[in-house]
Parts: C-alpha cells; sequence; structure tokens
C-alpha cells in the first residue's frame, strides 16, 4: 500500500542494479541467438509469447499452428534457454 517491498537506491546502486540486468539481458538475447541458429520455431515462440506478449492460443493464430504444438514448443524453448543460461 505504501510501496510494498520496494527500497529506495541511491542513484549510484541504481546504475550497477541497471548494468547487471543489461548483462543479463545481452545474455538471454545470445541464447535466443543460439537458439534461432539451432531450431527457428522454436525461436519463434519465444519472440512471440515473450516480446509481443501473445499467449498460446494468439501465436498458434499467428504461426498458423495448434495451441497444443505451440506450448510443446514453449516448453521445450523454456527448457533449453534455462540449460544454455546455467551453463553462461
Amino acid at each position: 500500500r505504501h510501496g510494498g517491498d520496494q527500497r529506495r537506491v541511491e542513484l549510484e546502486e541504481s546504475d550497477a542494479v541497471a548494468a547487471a540486468d543489461l548483462e543479463q539481458l545481452l545474455e538471454v538475447d545470445q541464447a535466443l541467438s543460439r537458439l534461432e541458429a539451432r531450431d527457428p520455431d522454436l525461436a519463434q515462440v519465444v519472440t512471440l509469447r515473450v516480446f509481443a506478449g501473445l499467449t498460446v492460443e494468439e501465436t498458434a493464430r499467428a504461426i498458423e499452428s495448434s495451441p497444443r504444438t505451440v506450448d510443446r514448443r514453449w516448453r521445450a524453448a523454456r527448457a533449453w534457454l534455462a540449460r544454455e543460461l546455467a551453463r553462461e
């Protein structure tokens, strides 16, 4: 109600957090690029779900596939990305 679990940070600390977030974002981008080279269909599902914010059903319509196939690809892509990011 009054900020919840948010905490106040000094500008310098905020810059460090932003740099850490940027590094993590770059790692995710690199992993997604590797996934796209390996399996473009999985990467497409990730892009539509994460960056476009589509649901499984909306993604299925967008790529002219079944929701079940999209769900299977989504689970496979998440697992692959999790393994890749854990290595880094």
